[in-house]
This record gives C-alpha cells, sequence and structure tokens, in this order.
C-alpha cells in the first residue's frame, strides 16, 4: 500500500519517539524529561490536519505537566493498580481471551524479531504496549526500513490503536493523558 505522509520520515521517528515516550516511561523519569519541551510544542513539529485541535491539547499538556499526581495517574493508566480504564496493549483488544501475551502479541514479537528488533525494556512484559510500539516504529524508520514500519503500523498497530484511544480519551484518572491520546490519535491519521 502506498501511502501519502504529510510529513517525512525523520519528522514521522521525531514524533513517534516523543508520543511513545509519553505512553511508555513515567513523567518523572529521566527519558522523559528532555522530550517535554517537544511535547508541550509537538503542535509546531508538523503540519497537522486540525492544527487549532492540537494547539489546544498543547494548552491542556502544558497546564497538567506540573500537576503533583501525575506520576500516579500514569501508574494508574499503564501501570495498572486495580482495575485499568484503557490497557496500553494490543492483544487486551485484539485476542478473544483479552487476555496479554495472547496470538497477536506473540505475532508482533516474530515481526519484530524479523527485522532485527529486540525491544528488552529490562522488564517481562509484552511488547505490544502502545508506546513501545511507536518506538519501535520510529526505530524502523531511522534504520530506514519503511516498508516494515509501515506493516508495523498498518498490521500491528491500527488493528487496535483506535479503541485504546478512545478509552484513553474517555479516562476519568487524567486529563493530561486524555489529551496526549488525542495527539496520538491525530499523529496516526497522518500516517
Amino acid at each position: 500500500m502506498n501511502k501519502e505522509k504529510r510529513f517525512d520520515n525523520l519528522t514521522c521517528a521525531t514524533l513517534a519517539k516523543v508520543l511513545g515516550a509519553f505512553f511508555y516511561y513515567p513523567p518523572n523519569s529521566q527519558t522523559v524529561e528532555p522530550l517535554l519541551e517537544a511535547l508541550l510544542h509537538i503542535d509546531q513539529l508538523a503540519d497537522w490536519q486540525n492544527p487549532e485541535l492540537i494547539s489546544q491539547q498543547c494548552q491542556i499538556l502544558a497546564t497538567q505537566i506540573s500537576h503533583v499526581d501525575l506520576d500516579y495517574q500514569f501508574s494508574l493508566l499503564f501501570e495498572g493498580q486495580g482495575k485499568m480504564p484503557a490497557p496500553p496493549w494490543g492483544s487486551v483488544y485484539l485476542d478473544q481471551e483479552k487476555l496479554l501475551m495472547g496470538e497477536s502479541q506473540e505475532r508482533y514479537r516474530q515481526f519484530l524479531q524479523q527485522h532485527g528488533l529486540t525491544l528488552n525494556t529490562g522488564m517481562n512484559e509484552p511488547e505490544d504496549q502502545f508506546g513501545l510500539m511507536l518506538i519501535a516504529y520510529a526505530i524502523l524508520l531511522e534504520k530506514q526500513k519503511t516498508q516494515a514500519a509501515n506493516q508495523l503500523i498498518d498490521e500491528h498497530l491500527m488493528t487496535w490503536s483506535s479503541a485504546y484511544l478512545d478509552q484513553l480519551k474517555h479516562n476519568q484518572v487524567s486529563q493530561f493523558y486524555r489529551a496526549l491520546a488525542v495527539v496520538a490519535e491525530q499523529y496516526l491519521l497522518l500516517l
């Protein structure tokens, strides 16, 4: 499938890394802190389909970033303290049993291995986490493996991301992560 993107691979990769980091790492992490400025000005990093919407989300992100409970909100939404309002793993949405580490996760792991990617996070967790998938997409783009990057998006991320982002946009835990979900949704529309 030949898609016409609204921006180049470098911009795609940069945006995927920034968004992926905020969906995967806690807000107080050393990985996220240097990316904060890019996130708050993400409206200026691409030719968005709806620039006003992205600008509004950047304003929400800016007002919420110093929120004292942001780390706790991240923990509730991404690490699972009790019932998660929006589980960030593809297998929860794709597999019949709605469990982690299902068939879709195994297919995704095989895809990563076929393309020489090993996502060693130091934790025993599924690779089909939304943020990790965006980071893998960025790595493939940086390695100039555009076809594999597009396959990751089409076959492994887009199959469930809209359901996930819709749940995250309606979570009652965090306004910050609601805004981040809107930005990620708009980003995926550009791919």
